[in-house]
């Protein structure tokens, strides 16, 4: 039976998080917060703005053909400087990664032996307000060293061991909003979350100096935004104006011709950048998205050291280690099972592999979300970094756009795969969870946004790009064709009587129709 295409004027995606209704700020909030807020809100707020406008132009310059592209660096960026990295720091060879609502996850990592955790209230969390609520009363717990849970087979309570592992804090990215704030204004989510925590802190609870991972930046010019939020922020509580330090995400294809722009401006706080892969894919599909040569093939075919990836995780710690801070790899998506030997074993191989990549590539430590890969993460680096290693002749202006050419394979089972999983994603957001375990991999927001940014590439040039059925047949991705496999696909999640996922039919249903209507609306940016 045909399927008549979705009313796209009644379609809803992306909601912005509010307080719940009968909130108020001054009553629900922690005492003076508001008094502390206002004047950070008045300056910041209206640049955030500008920042974003600024964004979305190099996003249409780009679709109209001028894509981002390397720019000689300033004088005051070419010379001599370099930033001396702190004693507490040195050390990163593992980062584990997960999110700040789950108390028992976060007491888990942070016993784990990684050297660093890094805390997240982004796109491994739900954005709604209860969920953000809770990330931060566990931060601000596990700070203070007094964050628990109860464990319920060994009917014992577990705190926190004291170790020297560092605590990074992600707050939520630029690009995002916090309403119920500020009267009727949109208060930028970054700085809400940055302040909620800094508010409530006192140094002499922290074993080092408070510490944040910057998400989703798009130039070095947002680098300033960050700096002076820092050091008002730092103002306001009577620190030094270079107290909080940083480490910042490069998950965005503008930022990987400005990272040394981007350190240099950030020069007082910043101790490393990260190359957050997963999203910088999505964001190169975003970059790219008018251009057929750029239609990707299936998520899982194609290899860790493809082109695209490979250059800029050679050229990241090429410019973090001339200017003296870390180099971080990414995530390793496939997850260690304690129930399956076999995918177990085969989790364990890639990480393995996947993490000696990076070391070979000369960074010094990498992401992981589970504790049974940090030791075998942790193995595969020197210690305690390889700041002091350059490459011979390494290109400082590499190619960052190989056209991915000869790379694995275009399928409508890949297609189906990245429909179902869209659906299972969100329909996990809707029952609290922001990211889930589906099939082996760990999906969090950034390997969502992947999967609706490659289904949009085969719509949009299913005419120029063939993608095959088992038969080898070409089955063009019209609008109307994807439409039924959201509905093929929702309709097998809900005959599988043996389904694990959280949630009801209804959240189901839910799940389906938003993640189409984000797709059909085009938001694609990283909520």
């Amino acid at each position: 039976m045909a399927v008549s295409p979705p009313n796209i004027g009644s379609m809803i995606g992306f909601r912005v998080n509010h307080p719940p209704a009968g909130f108020s700020a001054e009553h629900d909030l922690a005492p003076g917060f508001t008094k502390f807020l206002a004047p950070l809100h008045e300056r910041f707020a209206p640049w955030q703005q500008t920042l974003m406008a600024d964004r979305r132009r190099v996003l249409e310059e780009a679709h109209a053909g001028r894509q981002p592209a390397h720019l000689y660096p300033s004088s005051q960026v070419r010379n001599g400087w370099r930033i001396e990295l702190l004693d507490w720091c040195q050390d990163q060879r593992n980062q584990m990664t997960g999110p700040a609502d789950e108390a028992e996850l976060v007491v888990k990592m942070l016993n784990s032996g990684a050297p660093g955790v890094m805390v997240d209230l982004e796109d491994s969390m739900v954005n709604e307000w209860e969920h953000q609520r809770l990330g931060v009363e566990n931060i601000l717990s596990a700070l203070r060293g007094a964050l628990t849970y109860f464990d319920t087979k060994r009917d014992k309570l577990v705190s926190i061991k004291p170790s020297s592992t560092v605590i990074w804090i992600r707050p939520r990215g630029l690009h995002m909003q916090q309403g119920g704030i500020v009267g009727h204004a949109m208060t930028p989510a970054s700085l809400f979350d940055v302040a909620s925590i800094v508010y409530r802190i006192d140094p002499g609870e922290l074993r080092h100096p408070l510490s944040f991972y910057i998400p989703k930046s798009e130039s070095a010019e947002e680098a300033l935004w960050w700096r002076d939020l820092f050091q008002a922020i730092a103002e306001a509580r009577g620190w030094p104006r270079n107290y909080i330090k940083c480490m910042a995400l490069v998950e965005s294809h503008p930022l990987a011709f400005q990272m040394e722009e981007f350190i240099y401006n950030l020069r007082d706080h910043i101790v490393g950048l990260d190359l957050g892969r997963w999203d910088y894919m999505a964001s190169l599909i975003h970059f790219n998205l008018s251009d057929p040569e750029w239609v990707l093939p299936d998520r899982n075919t194609i290899p860790h050291d493809v082109p695209f990836f490979q250059n800029l995780r050679e050229l990241l710690p090429e410019i973090c280690h001339k200017r003296g801070v870390l180099a971080i790899g990414g995530m390793t998506a496939l997850f260690p099972s304690r129930e399956d030997p076999e995918l177990n074993a085969r989790a364990l191989d890639v990480l393995r592999k996947d993490k000696k990549n990076e070391a070979d590539s000369l960074m010094d430590g990498a992401w992981t979300g589970h504790p049974d890969q940090n030791q075998i993460a942790i193995e595969q680096f020197p210690f305690p970094n390889q700041i002091q290693a350059r490459r011979s002749q390494a290109e400082r202006y590499p190619d960052l756009r190989p056209v991915p050419t000869n790379v694995g394979r275009r399928t409508l089972a890949g297609t189906r795969a990245a429909v179902k999983t869209v659906i299972r994603y969100r329909n996990g957001v809707l029952n609290g969870k922001g990211a889930s375990l589906l099939d082996g991999y760990m999906e969090d927001l950034a390997t969502d946004r992947i999967y609706r940014l490659m289904i949009a590439q085969r719509m949009r040039h299913s005419d120029e790009v063939g993608v095959s059925d088992d038969s080898g047949a070409i089955v063009k991705h019209t609008p109307e064709f994807i439409t039924q496999l959201f509905d093929q696909e929702l309709e097998k999640l809900l005959s599988n009587p043996g389904r694990t996922d959280l949630g009801t039919v209804e959240t189901y249903r839910e799940a389906r129709r938003v993640s189409e209507a984000m797709l059909v609306n085009g938001e694609f940016d990283p909520v």
